[in-house]
């Protein structure tokens, strides 16, 4: 492609809408959009402008194929057109267009900050879409006589200091529970903290100073908090050598139970630092990796604060139009750090970058968060045995990812061969039905395609109109319900349908496919043996009988696979619906009551039968109520 990168390519369709409000400074420039007739693309790029800006490439219906930024728009978009050079997939995305759109800005910078925010809004099929934009977690020091150290995630407005970001949920807890060990400091809520009247199992096993009962004094704790937060702050080597004078201090007054407690937390640190690369006495880095093979890509970032190595993170992003390593780090980060999640910038980055896109996405990190941010690729020395661990972990990581794959496909392959089929199914669905004896029936739909669950398309359904326990009833509505929708346009079809159940739950789906004229799915039942055992579960085709499926098969293995994840999906959401039916009360239904009258009447009478039985004037005494809504109740309690 031309000079200018903006290749960012990925996973989720969005659909075409109107651009959201747009910098005042941005001068807003709109040539042609996708229209009922042809395009002519020839003048349009003739009038194309030179100056930096944003194209959007528009399908069918108005769909936002794909986002770029371009120092030259004329140049960057007419590189699209060329007779030769470009890759098969950008072809196929040539292919497919209907229109082009742009936006001029003021700079590329701004031109890259507004890409972001595109590419957020429309999530374009051929872009590098971030998928995961959940905030990061960080460590909570509370604000507390004895304060507590916490995992946190969200806005932090709650009093006391954070420490972080960290790269997991699992790199927080590795921390606390480091702290935990060295210092004794509580990870218990503030309400259990309270009710405390002996010392809980974390004092016993030695991980709470027990501050709860009184065997630690403010004093000590504070000191033992301050320990805690030059861990936190990257000063081990410092609290090393304090621990080291407290030693000896202890063992020259024969204080030999002390010193061997602080010889006890010296090994323990020093274990910790052998496990941590440390740089200096500080820095904040972001070092990222990326490795492409077969067709996909796996991204590692490692994350240091205070200049210690806090953990690392994979991600998987598309390749859809087959960038090459740099092109698609700089749209994966320019993504991760641009694209509307709130994150805290370091004061570095360190990724194989192209020199023009380092100093790009320098300019614009910089814009944001209001002070420098280096972006560096060529690094000595500590960092580029951070990089290179990068490097190598995504490679790693990729080839696990491709080993896991192939084993999924190869399940697939084998199912094929079983059923005979001349291609490999690309996608299957299966169904399954819990309840309690009859009670809160929910149906589940899960969906598997050849690299394994697709969670985005699992359903569940609640059973209702059926008779208590029909569970081929329950299964029949599910189905109808589901390959309604399928047959109006709403999904895809699967390959295969897959019943948990025998010959009668197989006969009823072939019946609600015949009645929606869906002639192109097959049935396959999976039916447990007599002793209900795993590996002696028979597999039925409908119209065909059993099938004779080795046991321990990779065809037997991917049915029952999909079968435990419908299982496991239907009793999730049954007994979710059967907790909220528990928890209502014949209250719930009565005008002008809500959850605290409903919480004054329970405490004034005990329970909904004394309430029942109560008069009028009885229920008007309970605080906020009327005699008007008292009225109101006893009448709703005994209209039946």
């Amino acid at each position: 492609m031309a000079e200018d990168r903006s290749d960012t390519g990925a996973p989720d369709v969005g659909k075409h809408r109107r651009e959201r409000e747009r910098p005042a400074e941005a001068a807003s420039h709109e040539l042609a959009a996708a229209t009922e007739a042809p395009v002519d693309f020839e003048a349009l790029l003739k009038n194309l402008t030179t100056k930096p800006g944003v194209y959007r490439m528009v399908g069918a219906g108005g769909e936002v194929l794909y986002v770029g930024k371009a120092r030259n728009l004329k140049a960057r978009v007419t590189s699209y057109f060329r007779a030769s050079g470009l890759t098969t997939k950008t072809m196929a995305m040539v292919a497919r267009l209907e229109g082009v759109e742009v936006t001029v800005t003021s700079s590329e910078t701004e031109a890259l900050l507004l890409e972001q925010s595109l590419i957020k809004e429309h999530r374009p099929t051929y872009n590098v879409v971030l998928r995961d934009d959940k905030s990061y977690p960080y460590i909570h020091l509370t604000d507390h006589a004895f304060p507590r150290l916490t995992l946190y995630r969200g806005s932090r407005k709650a009093p006391g200091r954070y420490f972080g970001p960290y790269p997991s949920a699992g790199a927080v807890r590795d921390s606390i529970n480091m702290l935990q060990k060295l210092f004794g400091i509580r990870p218990c809520e503030d309400g259990f903290y309270k009710n405390r009247s002996r010392p809980c199992l974390q004092h016993q096993i030695g991980r709470c100073s027990a501050p709860c009962v009184g065997l630690v004094t403010r004093e000590r704790y504070a000191e033992d908090l301050r320990l805690a937060q030059m861990f936190l702050e990257g000063r081990s080597q410092a609290i090393l050598e304090e621990f080291k004078g407290r030693m000896e201090e202890a063992s020259s007054k024969l204080e030999f139970e002390r010193a061997a407690r602080f010889r006890d937390q010296i090994q323990h640190l020093r274990r910790v630092q052998e496990n941590q690369y440390v740089h200096g006495d500080g820095g904040d880095v972001d070092v990222f990796g990326v490795a492409l093979a077969s067709g996909q890509a796996c991204v590692q970032g490692l994350f240091v604060r205070g200049g210690r190595l806090l953990g690392n993170r994979n991600w998987y992003p598309r390749n859809e139009l087959g960038l090459g390593e740099q092109d698609l780090l700089f749209a994966f980060l320019s993504q991760y750090y641009l694209g509307g999640a709130e994150r805290e910038l370091p004061k570095a980055v360190v990724a194989p970058l192209a020199a023009a896109d380092g100093e790009l996405l320098a300019r614009a990190l910089a814009e944001k968060a209001g002070r420098a941010v280096a972006v560096a690729s060529a690094v000595r020395s500590q960092r580029a045995r951070w990089a290179s661990m990068a490097r190598d972990n995504a490679e790693l990581s990729l080839q696990t990812l491709l080993a896991d794959r192939k084993n999924v496909l190869g399940r697939f392959v084998a199912l094929q061969e079983a059923l005979d089929w001349e291609d490999t199914p690309q996608r299957l669905e299966c169904f399954d039905i819990s309840h309690s004896a009859g009670e809160a029936t929910v149906a589940s739909c899960v969906v598997f395609d050849t690299e394994g669950p697709l969670k985005s398309d699992y359903r569940r359904f609640n059973i209702e109109g059926v008779p208590r326990g029909d569970d081929y009833g329950a299964m029949e509505q599910a189905l109808r319900r589901r390959y309604t929708r399928l047959k109006q346009g709403e999904g895809a079809l699967p390959n295969a349908l897959v019943i948990d159940g025998g010959k009668g739950q197989v006969g009823r789906a072939v019946e609600v496919l015949e009645s929606l004229q869906i002639d192109d799915v097959v049935v396959l039942g999976v039916a447990k043996g007599p002793s209900r055992k795993a590996g002696l579960e028979s597999v039925l085709l409908a119209g065909r009988g059993e099938l004779a499926l080795p046991p321990n098969g990779p065809a037997m293995h991917l049915l029952q696979h999909i079968r435990d994840e419908a299982h496991r999906f239907a009793i999730t959401g049954h007994r979710g619906r059967r907790q909220k039916k528990r928890r209502q009360s014949v209250l719930d239904d009565i005008p002008g009551v809500g959850a605290k009258r409903k919480r004054q009447l329970l405490t004034h009478f005990g329970s909904v039968a004394s309430v029942q039985g109560a008069s009028i004037e009885e229920i008007a005494k309970v605080p906020g109520i009327s005699t008007k809504l008292a009225d109101e109740i006893h009448g709703t309690l005994h209209a039946t």
